[in-house]
């Protein structure tokens, strides 16, 4: 059974830029990550700016982005077999 790992914002930031996602903005201890896709949508996804992320925000965030970017692309990311 994959388990989910623990992972850092500075991390899954740089997850997200492989995929073309951009720092836009920061307000707080959130961080606004966005991408405009080929048809011309935005898509935005917020990352709090935390060391270490709960299991339960980590988890949220990749069901969040798997509506932008493909799950199989995410999984070996996000999971550790």
């Amino acid at each position: 059974m994959p388990k989910l790992k623990r992972l850092s914002a500075v991390e899954i930031i740089a997850i997200f830029k492989r995929f073309g996602f951009i720092r836009l903005t920061q307000r707080g201890s959130h961080i606004k990550l966005r991408r405009v896709s080929k048809a011309g949508e935005k898509q935005t996804l917020i990352v709090p700016d935390h060391r270490e992320l709960d299991t339960g925000t980590t988890r949220a965030i990749y069901r969040q982005a798997c509506r932008y970017i493909s799950p199989d692309d995410l999984f070996p990311y996000f999971f550790s077999e």
